[in-house]
């Protein structure tokens, strides 16, 4: 029967079928919701950068008091020199990470990629050169002062340019986990002492190298264990704080976890470059005052790369793990269930 104009059945087929959404475009239609409901364009808001660049600001300055007065406690300069070498990575470690808070916090609201990252290294060099001048009036005007003074600048502007970075609540969570692991190591040394002597050390070199060797493990291992702890109760805790301030809040997948947990002993093995570019002479210096003072910088270096390397390793895991636990189960589409034949 042809389709007359007119007739009833020209009326119906000129009428268009309304189609009903298959499951695959329904599910496509929601992601895409939900991708234009969070941000994905701009830098991420880092919540507590005030708190955070007031604890290193502080921290920073106790490390550069406590480095001030063992140096003029000494009436010898050879003395004080080896005690500047002694104390040189804590100071660097506390100007990187104060350069990367202060920075975090000068540019949290900023929206373009590219202003955030050139103020963030302003910052950065504003800290470094206020760093270097409190340096520079508080100890004695020397070589190894300048030497101080010119490498904690240097790591300044380094964090700040870490805090460029578009993931801002990753460089939070890396900065946290460094200052906890600090402050951890700096409580920690009350307890070298009667560690060692649990862990054997007795009266010969060896049992007491030993000893010195066991009670290192157990700080690195501890120190990287609080780091991938404390990185991932940031996050977390960030991730609440977006959702309750926006409503919505980009997730972090399991890469952005690895680093923050890592992120502490990351800065601790870059600190050990800093130094040994910016404060080689201070080091070499240091090592040739005698033997003994050569044989003991090689030894804290390397002891200060394998606590890197614990930290690092240490403080991944254990934010791997407390992130996989948090995981449930993976949900099955209604779609594969039919797919499967029936028994």
């Amino acid at each position: 029967m042809s389709n007359q104009p007119g007739s009833s059945t020209a009326a119906e087929t000129d009428q268009p079928e309304a189609v009903e959404p298959s499951a695959g475009e329904a599910g496509t239609d929601e992601a895409t919701a939900t991708d234009e409901a969070v941000p994905t364009g701009r830098p991420e808001f880092a919540p507590g950068a005030l708190v955070l660049a007031l604890l290193s600001i502080g921290w920073l300055a106790a490390m550069l008091w406590s480095t001030r007065e063992a140096i003029h406690s000494t009436a010898a300069g050879v003395t004080a020199i080896s005690l500047s070498a002694y104390a040189l990575p804590g100071v660097i470690t506390a100007a990187l990470v104060t350069g990367a808070t202060v920075a975090l916090l000068a540019t949290n609201r900023l929206g373009r990629a590219t202003l955030r990252f050139l103020a963030a290294v302003g910052t950065g060099l504003l800290v470094g050169l206020v760093t270097a001048v409190a340096i520079n009036l508080t100890y004695a005007d020397n070589a190894t002062t300048n030497t101080i003074a010119g490498t904690a600048a240097a790591a300044a502007i380094i964090g700040g340019a870490m805090a460029g970075a578009r993931q801002a609540r990753v460089v939070g969570a890396i900065t946290l986990a460094t200052l906890t692991a600090q402050i951890f190591v700096v409580l920690f040394s009350r307890a070298r002492d009667p560690l060692s002597d649990l862990f054997g050390a007795g009266e010969t070199q060896q049992s007491m190298l030993d000893a010195a060797k066991w009670v290192s493990r157990t700080e690195s291992l501890l120190a990287g264990l609080l780091a991938g702890l404390a990185a991932y109760l940031y996050l977390t805790w960030s991730r609440r704080r977006a959702e309750r301030r926006d409503g919505v809040a980009s997730p972090l997948r399991w890469p952005a976890y690895l680093v923050a947990g890592a992120g502490a002993g990351l800065l601790l093995l870059l600190t050990e470059v800093i130094i040994r570019i910016g404060g080689r002479g201070l080091l070499d210096l240091a090592a040739a005052l005698s033997e003994a003072d050569e044989v003991a910088q090689t030894a804290l270096g390397t002891s200060r790369v394998d606590n890197g390397i614990w930290v690092l390793f240490v403080g991944a895991l254990t934010t791997l793990i407390v992130f996989g636990r948090t995981l449930g189960p993976r949900p099955v589409d209604d779609d594969e269930d039919e797919d499967e034949p029936a028994a």
